[in-house]
Parts: C-alpha cells; sequence; structure tokens
C-alpha cells in the first residue's frame, strides 16, 4: 500500500534534487501553524460524547494563542458511524494534511480513525474507550494474543475492564444482594468487550461468587427489552449492569418499570455518565449509579492553563448553561498532550519523532498523571495504553430539581474524594 507517508518521502526527494540543482525551492513555512485533527460523534446517538467539543477547542486556541503557540485544529465529525470516521480520518491525513490526529470516544470512533492513522503512519493519540476493546478490536485476530502486535503511531489513554469490573463490585458489596446479575451487552465494541467470556465481565464475576444472567448481544436502538426483562424477573436478579448508549438506556429502564423488574442495583456504563440521560428518566433515574472518570471534585490541574478541574466544569456550564459532563476532562487532556508532545518535537512534520514523542510522555494533566510504558498493563499493551483513575458514582435527585452524580467508590483512586456510599434502588 503506497501510503502518504511514502508520497511525503518521496516529494522529499524530489525536493532535494531541485535544491541540488539551483531551481527555486517550494516554501516551506517555518512557523507555520502546528494542524490538529479531532474526530468525535458529535451527531447520532453518542452525541452526549461530543457535547463540550466545541467548548474545549475554543479555550484551548484561545489559551494557545494567548501563549504565542501557532495551532490549527481541523474538527471532523463521526456521526457515531464507523465507516463514516474511517472516511473523515483519511480526509484529515490526505486533504487537510495534518501533524498529529486526536479522536475521542467509544471503539466506534477511535479504532477506525486509530487504524486509519496507523496504516497511513500519521501519529494519534485516543481516549474515551476502555483500552481492551481498543487494543484488541484493532488487531487482525482478536481472538489469537499469541499474535497481537503493538502499534507504531497510534496511542491510548483511558482505563480498562479490569477497572471497571473493580469499582462496579467495591459499588455492589456496598449493600446486601443475592449476587445475581442481569448483563446488558449490545452488539459493537464495548458490549462484545464487556461480555467477553475471557477478558470481560463473566470470569471475573464467577471468581467473586457473582451469577451472571446474560441474553446475548443485542442490536443498538432496540425498542423492546421484554425478553431480556423476563430472564432478569425469572432469575431473581438483584444487580443490573452493562454498557448502553443512551437512547436505549431510556427506553429499557422505562420498560423496566412498566414490567415490574425492581433491582436493587443498576450500575450501567455509557448511558448513565451523562445527566441528560437521566433527567429524561425522570425521577426514576434516583440512585442509578455509574462508572466515573472525572468530576470537578477529581483533584487534579491543566498542565496548560493550571485549572482545577473544578474552574474547568464551572466555566463549561457559564458558557453553555448545559451541566458538566465527564468527557470535558478527557478532550481538554487530549490537547494538553498535544502541545506537551508537539512541544518536544523539534519538527512537527516528522510522523516518526511525533509518535516517539507520545511514547516518552510523562504529564500530569485535568485527568491525572499521563504515561505510557506503565509496568501494571501486560506487556502487550504497555507501549500503547496509558491508564487513568476510575471511580464509581450515584445519581442523586436535588431538591430543586435536577440531579447530581455522587462519588461512592473510590478503591483505585482514594484521592478522588468520596461524597457518600451507595444506597439501594427504591
Amino acid at each position: 500500500m503506497f501510503t502518504r507517508r511514502d508520497f511525503l518521502k518521496t516529494t522529499a526527494a524530489g525536493g532535494a534534487l531541485i535544491a541540488g540543482s539551483g531551481l527555486p525551492m517550494p516554501a516551506i513555512a517555518k512557523n507555520a501553524a502546528i494542524k490538529l485533527g479531532y474526530v468525535s460523534p458529535q451527531t447520532g446517538p453518542l452525541a452526549a460524547f461530543g457535547e463540550a467539543d466545541k467548548f474545549v477547542i475554543d479555550a484551548f486556541l484561545a489559551t494557545t494563542k494567548a501563549k504565542g503557540l501557532n495551532y490549527e485544529v481541523v474538527v471532523k465529525d463521526s456521526q457515531s458511524n464507523p465507516n463514516r470516521a474511517a472516511e473523515v480520518a483519511k480526509e484529515l491525513i490526505v486533504d487537510s494534511q495534518i501533524n498529529l490526529m486526536l479522536v475521542s470516544s467509544t471503539p466506534e470512533t477511535t479504532n477506525p480513525v486509530s487504524t486509519t492513522c496507523e496504516g497511513e503512519e500519521i501519529p494519534c493519540i485516543s481516549t474515551v474507550a476502555p483500552w481492551q476493546p481498543w487494543f484488541i478490536g484493532q488487531q487482525g485476530n482478536p481472538g489469537d494474543p499469541a499474535s497481537w502486535k503493538p502499534f507504531n503511531y497510534a496511542y491510548h489513554f483511558f482505563w480498562g475492564l479490569e477497572d471497571i469490573i473493580a469499582v462496579y463490585t467495591g459499588m455492589w458489596s456496598q449493600i446486601e444482594t443475592n449476587k445475581k446479575v442481569g448483563g446488558l451487552f449490545p452488539n459493537d465494541g464495548d458490549g462484545n468487550a464487556w461480555g467477553d467470556k475471557i477478558v470481560g465481565f463473566p470470569p471475573v464475576l464467577e471468581k467473586l461468587g457473582y451469577g451472571l444472567t446474560d441474553t446475548g448481544r443485542y442490536q443498538n436502538l432496540t425498542d423492546d427489552f421484554s425478553a431480556q426483562i423476563n430472564a432478569f424477573k425469572q432469575a431473581k436478579t438483584d444487580i443490573l449492569t452493562g454498557v448502553m448508549i443512551p437512547p436505549d438506556l431510556t427506553t429499557f429502564w422505562n420498560q423496566a418499570k412498566q414490567q415490574g423488574l425492581k433491582p436493587k442495583v443498576a450500575s450501567i456504563g455509557k448511558a448513565l455518565l451523562f445527566p441528560q440521560t437521566v433527567e429524561a428518566l425522570g425521577n426514576a433515574g434516583h440512585n442509578l449509579s455509574t462508572e466515573v472518570w472525572w468530576t470537578p471534585t477529581h483533584p487534579f490541574k491543566s498542565s496548560l492553563t493550571g485549572e482545577t478541574a473544578a474552574t474547568v466544569a464551572a466555566a463549561f456550564t457559564k458558557t453553555t448553561g448545559r451541566p458538566w459532563t465527564q468527557p470535558i476532562g478527557f478532550a481538554h487532556a487530549l490537547f494538553e498532550l498535544a502541545v506537551d508532545v508537539m512541544t518536544r518535537t523539534e519538527d512537527a512534520g516528522d510522523a516518526e519523532a511525533v509518535a516517539k514523542a507520545i511514547g516518552e510522555t510523562k504529564l500530569d494533566t485535568l485527568v491525572g498523571s499521563i504515561a505510557w510504558g506503565n509496568e501494571k498493563l501486560p506487556p502487550f499493551a504497555r507501549k500503547n495504553v496509558a491508564k487513568t483513575p476510575l471511580v464509581g458514582g450515584q445519581w442523586r435527585l436535588k431538591s430543586g430539581g435536577g440531579y447530581d452524580l455522587v462519588v461512592v467508590e473510590n478503591g483505585l483512586a482514594p484521592n478522588v474524594p468520596l461524597g457518600g456510599k451507595l444506597e439501594a434502588l427504591a
């Protein structure tokens, strides 16, 4: 395959010949803007993940300009579609000729973009997808660990399935249950990873004495969850878990209430990250629980601005009139990393040098310390994966309306303050 990198090498050689002949060289702007590509789902069923993008990017451009740094950000919407994500990644690489790709939010966006960058030899930093579906999902044979290979240009930072399982079971242990769990795993990158019998929830839950009712992979945007609800009722499940897109959680939870499913705990990934999803349930969202990657109470600061998590969250609400959301911190951290990496790279156009700088990163960001090469990861993933802290939270109705997300489990990150203990569903 003739990649963009091959083309650049060829044209560079041609430029050298022109220089040797005494003919005028093409103008190369030494102080040209460093061009960043950014892909996320800003429309479609995953649009909540991209809600904070404009706020973060506007603030980034204002900050870098004030610091005398010359950055350009070319933004593309994946439309919550993997094919579209790959298509816009190619556009950014070929047409926009970016120096570094940044991509966020779920394997349906991160994976096709990272894979495209790896093939085109363009450095890429991704986030907001558990590392297993990101790394394993891009392998030629995901079912054969012996064949898995590290990447040369694609790097990722986030938490892993081992972390969310520890957080969820840490929350569940706070109340008395029969340890019978109902699993809601869709047929997508996250659902297949969470429900995997080797790297997902099933083997760990079994080891910890939980019984799992897994009804199989359902299709996203399902309009009838009666089969799952009946199976959970027959199994007398006290605990529900899974990883659902926001529209599906709304459909499922409303039908569960109508059909008399009454679990003591419901810890759902992805959908319950967002206040608008919980607000759509009215009072029925009270005490639903989820993973928490970032809040205003997280004890971290931006390497770019020195702002605290609380300051950034408050600025988002003041600017947009909307409650803060967890992706704010990670979108912000992507751009922190971009500046740090490019500051350490002499030639922004040297893809290999940029990739090398990413791998050597050690940076304290708005979401915590980020460094690749962590020994706590399996050897196959150490080069390309950096881990970030994870805690557990529960949505609580506020007296004046709306919801607060209260941190109730911090076993993996005791520096993130607790706001209370897990409470059972009514």
